[in-house]
């Protein structure tokens, strides 16, 4: 037997379902209330043109979207502070249990892809390439490389200064777990959770080293080098193209939205993420992003249609599915 509590979620998921459907682009005038998003600053730049465009229809609402990062967001999120959070990560076992310590439940919704685009200053000449071995060379705490000539004899033995997001940003945790794994990360990094700091850093220091999301990589092309990733299979620039198909490997990772499923049953809420899914393909490319595989934007689509709850990165006991 369903608790009072589930009876009266899924009512209230019903209703949005039914304003929902009731709300097409001439309704969104019609529209009041305030929604409140946070989180990842890779993510920002999607969610903040869906807002423009959303906030331009429906223009007795009031959309605002901070820029956390995606550990600072999921905070937020799962104290019941924000309707959506951004994410360039899926939500951690302890942030699951966070969520539902707080009893707030969730739908969660990929909605383009991304690739961490590895920078170097465009005067450096020696590096063409480099492996995740060298990665993890330059960026670990234990021995890091102080000098280019500590990764490669034949480079120049002068200091290497490293930028990286702040351990609020996804992209410092998805970096972490795929270059350093269980070990830590060098603590000399310069960090910042904007990464206009960072390509600001890169592009100001001829030594420098940095990560970011490929977007913000794309948007300051001309200041910095991109530096291919051999993965094991050889170096991979990253674009459009590699980072959807999964060879720019291990740097493409799909990006999310959150949201709260109670207040998914306000009308202006689910009207705002029925809007960023039917226009988050035209606009992540429009900001420099992947957009989804049509068979992915389906299933997130159907996700949001049906309001399942919970992430299909954690099993039941909270474990990372492989």
């Amino acid at each position: 037997m369903k608790s009072p509590a589930t009876i009266t979620l899924a009512f209230f998921i019903s209703l949005a379902l039914a304003a929902a459907v009731q709300t097409g682009d001439a309704d969104l005038s019609k529209l009041t209330g305030q929604i409140k998003v946070d989180g990842s600053s890779t993510v920002y730049p999607i969610t903040e043109a869906v807002a423009e465009d959303f906030q331009a229809k429906a223009t007795k609402t009031r959309t605002t979207v901070g820029v956390s990062g995606t550990g600072g967001g999921f905070k937020r999120f799962c104290a019941g502070e924000t309707d959506i959070t951004n994410a360039s990560r899926p939500i951690s076992a302890s942030e699951a249990q966070s969520a539902k310590t707080n009893k707030i439940d969730f739908v969660e919704l990929p909605i383009a892809f991304d690739g961490l685009a590895i920078v170097v200053n465009p005067s450096n000449t020696w590096v063409t390439q480099l492996s995740v071995a060298q990665l993890k060379k330059i960026f670990t705490a234990d021995s890091p490389a102080k000098k280019w000539s500590d990764v490669n004899p034949a480079w120049p033995s002068e200091a290497i200064k490293v930028f990286s997001p702040g351990t609020d940003s996804g992209s410092f945790d998805y970096f972490k777990e795929v270059i350093i794994g269980k070990g830590n990360i060098r603590s000399d990094l310069s960090v910042s959770e904007d990464d206009n700091v960072l390509v600001t850093g890169v592009a100001g220091d001829k030594n420098a080293i940095g990560y970011f999301g490929f977007a913000y990589y794309a948007e300051n092309a001309s200041k910095l080098k991109l530096v291919p990733v051999d993965g094991g299979k050889g170096a991979i620039t990253p674009s459009n193209k590699t980072i959807e198909d999964g060879t720019y490997a291990p740097f493409s990772r799909p990006l999310f939205i959150y949201v709260n499923a109670k207040s998914a049953a306000r009308p202006e809420v689910a009207a705002f993420v029925d809007f960023y899914l039917a226009n988050t393909a035209a606009l992540s490319k429009e900001v420099g992003y992947t957009a989804l595989p049509a068979p992915m934007q389906e299933r997130a689509a159907a996700t949001w249609k049906s309001k399942k709850l919970g992430t299909q990165y954690l099993d039941s006991a909270g474990n990372k599915v492989p």
